[in-house]
């Protein structure tokens, strides 16, 4: 409950991020607890663990190319988001507390059937999703192979003769 609270609280404060290295953070935190969630629903970490690999993976691809777009420009932190992250922060607390048991034993038992259900990766109903999943990074892997054209070269242009002496 605290995680998936946690993951609205990021998402909620990635649509006040202007500067790409603060949506990077947001992007990366996010990844972590998602994979925590998964990790801790399936009740093994190994599915999570590719995910979070797969992520990492993609935004150090976004983290090479932002960098070499916004390389100079200053990270600012304003008031409003800081008392923004504060009062969620502090509203999310206050809900926990005052969280009835009951409603946390009725949580534990959808937990615990949730745990049941994804104990198979590869039985029928799981085997389909699997597969889907695996088809769409194999295209999404062609894809992306199709759209780099290896003789344009890279992103930021290297001069080889800028140094004449």
């Amino acid at each position: 409950m605290i995680l998936l609270s946690l993951n609205f609280l990021i998402s909620t404060l990635f649509l006040f991020m202007k500067h790409p290295l603060s949506m990077g953070l947001m992007l990366f935190m996010q990844t972590t607890i998602t994979s925590l969630i998964s990790g801790m629903l399936i009740n093994n970490f190994w599915f999570s663990y590719i995910l979070f690999l797969i992520f990492i993976s993609g935004m150090l691809i976004l983290f090479m190319y932002m960098i070499n777009i916004a390389s100079n420009e200053m990270l600012k932190i304003s008031k409003f988001l800081i008392m923004l992250i504060i009062i969620i922060i502090l509203i999310l607390i206050i809900n926990w507390m005052m969280m009835d048991p009951m409603i946390m034993n009725m949580m534990n038992l959808n937990y615990n059937n949730i745990k049941l259900y994804f104990l198979k990766y590869f039985s029928y109903p799981n085997n389909i999703l699997i597969m889907f999943i695996m088809s769409y990074l194999f295209i999404t892997l062609i894809s992306s192979l199709k759209i780099i054209n290896m003789k344009y070269g890279p992103i930021r242009k290297i001069y080889e003769n800028s140094f004449m002496f």
